[in-house]
């Protein structure tokens, strides 16, 4: 089992920044790491995942933007979201995937983790 506490969120007006922090508990041993994020009314969308060797992946919509990094001393992950757009605003989730040996198979947009979190709300004004 893993669990996931995602902390960070909150609201800026556009082109903010704000850090997601996600601590990861359990067993840890392992883990595609990423971030996904779902907006009322719309699907659900990958942002970034990084694999248990540290090589991430950056989600068009987000690249240039967004950076994912972990901290595996400290069972952490992160995502830094710079100059943050209205459309950015959604539930972001932290998400683990056992089943893969610790590697991120598949698109990040629509990669499918077997662990989340609760989510953590962020909301960019204009």
């Amino acid at each position: 089992q893993v669990q996931l506490v995602e902390s960070g969120g909150g609201s800026v007006q556009t082109g903010g920044s704000l850090r997601l922090s996600c601590r990861v508990s359990g067993n840890t041993n392992r883990l595609c790491m990423g971030w996904f994020r779902q907006a009322p009314g719309k699907e659900r969308e990958g942002v970034a995942n990084i694999d248990v060797d540290g090589s991430p992946t950056i989600a068009a919509s987000v690249k240039g933007r967004f950076t994912i990094s972990q901290d595996n001393a400290n069972n952490a992950l992160y995502l830094q979201m710079n100059s943050l757009k209205p459309e950015d605003t959604a539930m972001y989730y932290c998400g683990a995937d056992s089943t893969g040996a610790g590697y991120c198979f598949g698109t990040v947009e629509s990669y499918e983790y077997n662990y989340s979190g609760q989510g953590i709300q962020v909301t960019v004004s204009s």
